[in-house]
């Protein structure tokens, strides 16, 4: 099979993968590879050398064979490959780590704000927790309906908000590589640190209160 490209034609050898040479979220363009010999039309070159060591104590070695070759052929933008890939995705990696921040200040003001709220309402329940061991009720029954109340508002929002999360994940895709949007670890750990937020919310303060003397409770009433 023959190739007809920019006024060169050529014999296909092989086929190679899709790679991408601009960025990582660029698309795939057709391309194809071909000597320079018998192509000598490109205005510049790119040579890549593997080491074994340090690839820049190679360096004036090989700046030291180019011009071997020719001594007005000049050397520029000499790096490592690892410069070379830090820098196509420098900006993408800048934004993933603001968000990233961003996300984990959400999740802390997410946390106290759930903790704030449900200790204070358990808190404000002292003097009925007070009564009910007065009446007779045991301290752990008590406990376990105050926070059985405080967990179901939590988890009913959890839910709301796994819901909204799931239904918002196309405004990451585009920054995302080889990462899922949906990633099922993420929310389950989200999820599951929320949740213990608002368990620990319930369960100090109506601990603290069930100790409360039922007389104490009783003489506020």
């Amino acid at each position: 099979m023959r190739l007809g490209f920019n006024n060169f034609t050529g014999e296909i050898v092989g086929i190679v993968g899709s790679v991408k040479h601009a960025s990582l979220d660029a698309e795939v363009k057709e391309e194809i590879y071909t000597s320079y010999n018998q192509t000598p039309f490109w205005s510049n070159m790119t040579l890549v050398v593997r080491t074994a060591g340090d690839p820049m104590s190679v360096a004036t070695a090989v700046r030291n064979e180019v011009r071997a070759v020719d001594k007005d052929l000049p050397v520029t933008r000499l790096r490592t490959m690892e410069a070379v890939l830090a820098g196509s995705v420098a900006q993408p990696r800048f934004r993933t780590l603001l968000l990233g921040l961003f996300g984990v200040m959400a999740l802390l003001l997410a946390a106290v704000g759930i903790y704030g709220v449900i200790s204070y309402a358990v808190t404000q329940r002292t003097q009925e927790i007070g009564i009910r061991i007065a009446l007779g009720a045991q301290p752990r029954d008590v406990l376990k309906l105050v926070v059985g109340q405080g967990m179901l508002p939590a988890l009913v929002g959890l839910g709301v908000g796994l819901i909204g999360a799931f239904a918002l994940t196309w405004l990451v895709k585009g920054l995302l590589f080889s990462v899922s949007a949906t990633d099922p670890a993420t929310f389950v750990l989200v999820a599951l640190l929320l949740a213990s937020v608002a368990l620990v919310a319930c369960w100090i303060p109506a601990r603290r209160a069930t100790k409360v003397d039922p007389m104490v409770a009783l003489k506020g009433e």
